[in-house]
């Protein structure tokens, strides 16, 4: 990818987690125009192990639950949208933003109560102003009277002044520190990382906005405005109906304008999620884009996304220069209403020009509070829109709790596991199962090798055990507790895990070891050490220059495939699991590091049950037992040597097939 792609693709990313719509269509396409798109198991019998044959069940209608990684629900938009049409005024959403904001209810009544100070001297300035200028006419040419009234006057108002300033400035403070503690809320989902991305920042600031600057701007907009007609009313009620006449066509367009905004900024902000979640995927992988010479097309897919968001922003920027520049007439006619009335008032010698005045800036002071109305239900209908796309997260509860259940004693716990009659799909693809009936027994301290065609479901047995799915029908249970019964937080602590490509975060070496345990900061530096040796990883993490302290990269992109496995054995082994899962842990190794991670496997098997997902034979020599998996259950189950000698099974024919590559690649190197 050339260093503009790049650029590029990392520029528009930026710009849109900023809420910046003002790309350019033309530079999203410069230089795309040319771009082409295109048969026995181990069971057990009353509590005895042994051999038995292989049970058959015909093939019945499994009965799917949700899993914890599906909504209960999945409306489309336009569902959506028309149920946000049923009502105008979305009062669930405003009980719902309130509530957010309870917690910080002292500081913001404090901030509603300096704002009722600062709107007072606000609107009592008009007022006020008026008699400044009726002194100056009234006194003639007293001019000592004058001087001194004057004095007077512009003392109170200058102190007047000040008080509305410090309350004004406490007002912004406290909504400020307010808004920034109601936007610290935590959600987690099955959607996408870029959504995810998009819905923890921009719609959560997009939410603490609507209920703490752009409330408090409401509330003083209300109030200003509130006061201001009772005192035109005072000066002069005639004048005041006759201007007032304007306001309600004006309150009519705001509530059918806040309505659609509501509804196309829901939509902007799902549009933006999804160009989130394109940028931030392939930018994570751009390793394979590059591979690919994906880079011009993914750009061009990424400039799809951001036209249509941009598409979106026109059409909100379009109802809101009509909507604003009617109430900027509306606002416009009222002051010219103002002295075409007044000065017929005053002709009339019904008004004096201090009166007029007063009423001329009260009616200004209006004209900005209607203005900053319209912004304040603008934004408001933005903030309901966010808020529910967070709603969808946040009202989702997951089918079983985290941390509730049964916590066995882990003195007591063996490890002994077995799966009867599990039937299986996963909920994305319910139609497609990938178990029927499957019964497996694994003994307690006992080592068992699963294998089987490629797509078989080895791997999804690891996913069950470790509770990321439930099973349709069937028991999976250790030690004969059912493990939905079972803490899902315990069980996946006394669970360890080595992977075919091991997860390591961004940070140091010594902190992703660490992470295996409950608590990081309480690993000495001679334990790591310790597990390091054990893992064969101690010598290569040494001859880095910084040691234990090297940070890896995000996903370890720093280390070879053989030093990430190191690094995962090692912290399995300072998690000290009673469980261990291996789900192909060597299949990718050359031959050098395949010895190395398999020696730091063996000490790591040690003591515990295994389940290891393998493909190579020498991991499986070193297993108790063989259980080879197809058509959607265990099809042969027993030590590897037995398995070799019956010529018809699956289990001769997978290993004919390694020894055979085995064989050609040895005449390839002769």
């Amino acid at each position: 990818m050339t260093v503009t792609g790049c650029c590029r693709v990392f520029s528009f990313r930026r710009l849109w987690l900023d809420h910046s719509l003002k790309l350019s269509q033309t530079f999203c396409r410069k230089g795309l125009s040319s771009v082409s798109l295109r048969p026995s198991i181990w069971s057990l019998h009353r509590g005895t192990p042994s051999l038995c044959l292989h049970r058959t069940a015909p093939h019945t209608p499994v009965a799917f639950t949700r899993s914890f990684a599906q909504s209960e629900s999945e409306k489309t938009l336009d569902e959506v949208n028309s149920e946000e049409a049923k009502s105008a005024v979305p009062l669930e959403d405003v009980r719902r933003l309130l509530k957010l904001a309870y917690p910080e209810r002292w500081k913001l009544a404090a901030a509603v109560g300096f704002l009722s100070i600062s709107s007072a001297v606000t609107m009592s300035a008009p007022f006020l102003l008026g008699k400044v200028i009726d002194t100056i006419y009234s006194t003639g040419s007293d001019i000592e009277t004058m001087a001194a009234s004057l004095s007077s006057l512009c003392l109170m108002l200058t102190g007047v002044f000040l008080c509305g300033g410090a309350a004004n400035a406490a007002r912004v403070y406290l909504m400020q520190t307010s808004g920034q503690q109601i936007t610290r809320s935590g959600f987690f989902d099955r959607n996408r990382t870029g959504e995810l991305i998009n819905r923890l920042s921009a719609d959560t600031a997009v939410v603490g906005r609507s209920i703490t600057d752009n409330l408090s701007d409401g509330f003083r907009a209300v109030a200003q405005a509130a006061a201001g007609v009772s005192m035109m009313f005072y000066v002069s009620p005639t004048l005041a109906s006759f201007v007032l006449l304007i306001v309600p066509p004006v309150t009519v367009l705001a509530v059918v304008y806040g309505r659609y905004l509501r509804s196309i900024s829901k939509q902007t902000q799902d549009a933006l999620a999804q160009a989130t979640q394109l940028a931030e995927e392939r930018i994570s992988n751009i390793r394979t884009v590059r591979a690919f010479g994906k880079e011009l097309s993914e750009v061009y897919s990424y400039s799809q996304k951001t036209d249509h968001v941009l598409s979106l922003a026109k059409k909100e920027a379009v109802y809101r220069a009509g909507f604003f520049g009617v109430t900027g007439l509306s606002g416009n006619i009222m002051i010219l209403a103002v002295l075409y009335k007044g000065g017929l008032l005053m002709a009339s010698q019904h008004m004096t020009v201090g009166e007029l005045s007063s009423f001329l800036m009260y009616t200004f002071w209006v004209g900005i509070s209607v203005a900053g109305l319209s912004s304040f239900y603008s934004e408001l209908m933005k903030g309901f829109g966010a808020g529910a796309r967070l709603w969808q997260l946040l009202d989702r509860t997951p089918e079983h709790p985290l941390n509730e259940g049964l916590v066995l004693d882990e003195l007591k716990l063996r490890g002994r596991l077995e799966f009867s009659d599990v039937c299986f799909a996963y909920p994305t693809r319910k139609e497609a199962p990938i178990f029927q009936n499957l019964n497996l027994l694994v003994p307690a301290g006992s080592v068992m090798a699963v294998v089987g065609p490629s797509g078989s479901g080895k791997s999804t047995l690891v996913s069950l055990l470790l509770r990321l799915y439930d099973p349709n029908t069937g028991l999976i249970t250790i030690d004969g507790h059912d493990i939905r019964d079972l803490n899902p937080y315990w069980l996946r602590s006394n669970i360890g895990t080595v992977s075919q490509e091991p997860v390591l975060f961004s940070c140091s070496i010594r902190d992703n070891i660490a992470y295996g345990v409950l608590d990081p900061n309480a690993v000495t530096t001679e334990e790591i050490h310790r597990v390091a040796r054990a893992a064969n990883a101690y010598d290569f993490i040494q001859a880095f220059p910084s040691g234990f302290d090297t940070v890896v990269g995000e996903k370890g992109v720093l280390l070879s495939g053989g030093q990430k496995q190191r690094i995962a054995i090692a912290r399995a082994l300072l998690k000290n699991p009673k469980i261990l899962l291996l789900d192909e842990a060597t299949s990718a190794l050359d031959a050098d590091n395949e010895f190395l991670v398999q020696e730091a496997l063996e000490r790591l098997m040690e003591g515990r049950t295994v389940l290891i997902i393998a493909h190579r034979l020498s991991t499986i020599q070193n297993a108790n037992a063989v259980a080879v998996l197809d058509q959607q259950r265990i099809v042969e189950c027993g030590q590897h040597t037995e398995l070799l000698s019956n010529r018809q099974g699956l289990f001769r024919r997978l290993m004919e097939k390694q020894a055979f590559l085995q064989e050609a690649q040895k005449r390839a190197l002769n």
